[in-house]
């Protein structure tokens, strides 16, 4: 302080050079300014990568539509081929079958059922659970759905049930699986379809 005790401002040091508050206020401003560039920036990139995200759902969704159609097309033909040759390979089993029906759809008691095939004559029905790839969810649904076959389709509760899952491919050995749960597995190879269960193999009543 100097003598009437009024306190001298002092200058601030930048690398050894005097620096007036009006300079750092202008470097305040500056920076301040670049800041908000930079932020600005930012949100453009940000409103890209949502334009590319959007872009990328808009494609995915495109993708799965392909998929849901290609997957379908391709049921339809496994469908129709192993229903023509279901009576053929059924009775080389002993399963004397006489016609088929395809596409059974209904509701029962507030739950949704469809039956892609069923293969009948006076006392027996085949049902048939078509799939383009048999997966091991599969077939743990398709065992929930056969439980309930004679709720669903009450004209064959006196009847014997048993089940079968068709396929093109299997994975996770599904196709074995299926087979201890008692179900028939027929492989759809080439133009034909064929029962592929081992020789000693006993299916399960429904």
């Amino acid at each position: 302080m100097d003598k009437d005790n009024k306190r001298v401002e002092e200058p601030l040091e930048n690398y050894g050079e005097p620096l007036s508050f009006e300079k750092v206020w202008l470097m305040f401003q500056e920076t301040d300014k670049q800041f908000k560039e930079t932020d600005k920036k930012f949100q453009e990139t940000d409103k890209q990568f949502k334009e590319t995200d959007k872009k990328f759902q808009e494609t995915d969704k495109k993708l799965n539509k392909l998929e849901q159609l290609f997957t379908s097309q391709w049921g339809k033909l496994i469908e129709s081929l192993v229903q023509g040759d279901l009576i053929n390979v059924l009775g080389k089993w002993g399963i004397s079958v006489t016609d088929t029906s395809e596409r059974r759809k209904g509701n029962k008691n507030g739950e949704n059922f469809e039956f892609d095939i069923i293969a009948h004559n006076g006392n027996e029905i085949v049902v048939v659970e078509v799939k383009t790839t048999l997966r091991p969810d599969d077939v743990a649904d398709f065992q929930e759905t056969m439980k309930k076959a004679k709720v669903y389709l009450p004209e064959y509760a006196n009847k014997t049930i048993y089940a079968a899952m068709a396929f093109l491919t299997a994975d996770g050995h599904a196709d074995r699986m299926a087979e201890k749960k008692g179900f028939f597995i027929i492989r759809a190879t080439g133009n034909s379809a064929a029962i592929v269960n081992q020789k000693d193999f006993k299916p399960r009543i429904f």
